[in-house]
C-alpha cells in the first residue's frame, strides 16, 4: 500500500511504525473472512482492510469523523485479521495508532467520556471495584433475571499452599479476576504446588495496565505496567522463573510491555525482560511432567473457548485442548472457534448490542455438542459467556483443581 503521511506524523516513533504497517499490506481482503464485525454488518468499513484505509486517510491529513471514530470503536481489537493475514500486517498496533490521533481530533460526547472514565477509575483497582461489586452481590435476589446473570455469585477461593518449594513462579493476581473468580488463583497455586511450583503474588503489582489502554488512556496503562515491573523485579532478581498469567487478557498485553515502552529509557531493558518471562499457564504446564497431577475424570466432556486473546493475541493455539484430552477430558466439538465471543475487555460494556450477539453466536456454537461444561482462560471471556450459559462456565485450571 503507497502511503503519503501527513507532516504531523511522519517524522514521529508513530508515523513510522504506522508507514511501516500500510505498506505491508496488499488488499487481499483475507482478514474480512475471519473479522466477527464484518460478518454481521457486512460493511467493509467494519472490517479490518475498511479500517486500515480510514486510518491511512487520518494519518495522510483527511480530518477524521465521528463515523471514523464509530467504525474503530467497533473493532474488537479480536486481532483474528492478524492470524488469517499473509502479509503479516500488525493491525493491531496500528489500531491503536489510529484510535489515539481520531480521539484527538474527534471529541466525544460527555455521557461516552465519563463512561469510559468511570471503567478507568474503577475497574483497575480491586480496592475500589470489590465493595462495589460485594454490595452488587448482596442485593442480587432483587435484581431482574437478566441482571441476576449478569452478575456472578461470591465465590470462595479456598486454601493458598504454604509449602516452600524449589521453583518460584509469581502470579499476576490482577484486577477484576481477583473479585469476581479467586478461585482461579487460588486453584492455579494448588496445581503449580502439586508440580513443585511455589506461587508468589508481588504485594504492589495490580492491573496489567489493558483497561487504560484501551480506553483511551494509554499513558495510565504504561503507568501500570511500570508498576507492575517494580513489584516484579525483586522476585525476577531472587530467582523466579517466569510470570505466570491465568488471564489470557492479561497475558497478551504483559507480552507487549517490552513493544510498549520500548521508547523509555529507565525501563526498556526492564519491560523487555519482564515480556520475555511472561508465560500462559497452559505454557507452563505445557512444559511439566503432569504426571503428578492423579486427574479423575471419568470422561467428562468439555467445550473449550479459546480466548482471542491466547489464540490471536499470544498466537498459543491448541495447547489447553491437548493438556486436557491428555489428563482425560473429552472436548466436544466447536464450530467457529477463531471467532470472538464478544467481551473483549470493556467492549462488552461500550458495544453492548454486538457484543451481545456475538456471545449468543459463541453460546451456540460451544453447546452445539452438549458438553457438561464451559472452559475458557479469560476472565472477561469467562463473565462474560456465564452471563448467558446455560452450562457451568469455569476457567481450565479449575476444572484440573477439582478433580485431582
Amino acid at each position: 500500500m503507497q502511503t503519503a503521511l501527513a507532516g504531523f506524523i511522519k517524522d514521529t516513533h508513530a508515523g513510522r511504525e504506522a508507514d511501516a504497517i500500510l505498506r505491508s499490506c496488499v488488499h487481499c481482503g483475507f482478514c474480512t473472512a475471519t473479522c466477527p464485525t464484518y460478518q454481521l454488518l457486512g460493511d467493509e468499513l467494519d472490517g479490518p482492510r475498511g479500517r486500515i484505509y480510514l486510518i491511512k486517510q487520518v494519518l495522510e491529513g483527511t480530518p477524521a469523523t465521528a463515523t471514523t471514530q464509530l467504525h474503530l470503536d467497533r473493532c474488537l481489537t479480536c486481532r483474528s485479521c492478524e492470524t488469517t493475514c499473509p502479509s503479516g500486517v500488525r493491525y493491531g498496533h496500528l489500531l491503536d495508532i489510529g484510535r489515539e490521533i481520531v480521539d484527538r481530533q474527534v471529541p466525544r460526547s460527555w455521557v461516552a467520556r465519563a463512561e469510559r472514565f468511570l471503567l478507568r477509575a474503577v475497574l483497575p483497582y480491586p480496592r475500589r471495584f470489590s465493595p462495589l461489586l460485594r454490595m452488587a452481590q448482596w442485593i442480587r435476589p432483587l435484581f431482574p433475571t437478566a441482571l441476576k446473570r449478569a452478575l456472578p455469585v461470591r465465590q470462595s477461593a479456598g486454601s493458598w499452599p504454604e509449602l516452600e518449594q524449589a521453583r518460584t513462579m509469581i502470579l499476576l493476581e490482577g484486577c477484576v479476576q481477583s473479585a469476581l473468580a479467586p478461585r482461579i488463583n487460588a486453584a492455579t497455586a494448588r496445581v503449580l504446588s502439586r508440580l513443585g511450583i511455589r506461587a508468589v503474588v508481588a504485594a504492589r503489582a495490580g492491573c496489567c495496565g489493558a483497561v487504560s489502554h484501551h480506553t483511551g488512556a494509554p499513558e495510565a496503562g504504561l503507568e501500570f505496567a511500570r508498576a507492575n515491573i517494580d513489584a516484579w523485579w525483586p522476585h525476577i532478581e531472587a530467582g523466579a522463573q517466569a510470570i505466570v498469567m491465568t488471564a489470557s487478557g492479561c497475558g497478551s498485553m504483559v507480552k507487549e510491555y517490552g513493544y510498549l515502552l520500548r521508547n523509555d529509557p529507565v525501563y526498556a531493558d526492564r519491560a523487555a525482560r519482564v515480556a520475555a518471562l511472561t508465560r500462559d499457564l497452559c505454557e507452563v504446564l505445557g512444559n511439566e511432567d503432569l504426571s503428578a497431577l492423579p486427574v479423575e475424570v471419568s470422561g467428562r466432556r468439555v467445550a473449550f473457548h479459546a480466548p482471542c486473546t491466547l489464540q490471536h493475541g499470544q498466537q498459543i493455539k491448541g495447547v489447553v485442548e491437548q493438556l486436557l484430552a491428555k489428563l482425560g477430558f473429552v472436548l466436544t466439538v466447536v464450530p467457529d472457534g477463531h471467532l470472538c465471543c464478544g467481551s473483549a475487555g470493556t467492549y462488552s460494556i461500550l458495544q453492548r448490542d454486538l457484543s451481545g450477539k456475538l456471545k449468543r453466536n459463541k453460546l451456540a456454537a460451544l453447546n452445539s455438542d452438549q458438553p457438561d461444561v464451559v472452559a475458557t482462560a479469560n476472565i472477561g471471556c469467562l463473565t462474560h459467556l456465564q452471563s448467558g450459559a446455560e452450562t457451568s462456565v469455569l476457567h481450565w485450571v479449575e476444572l484440573l483443581d477439582a478433580d485431582l
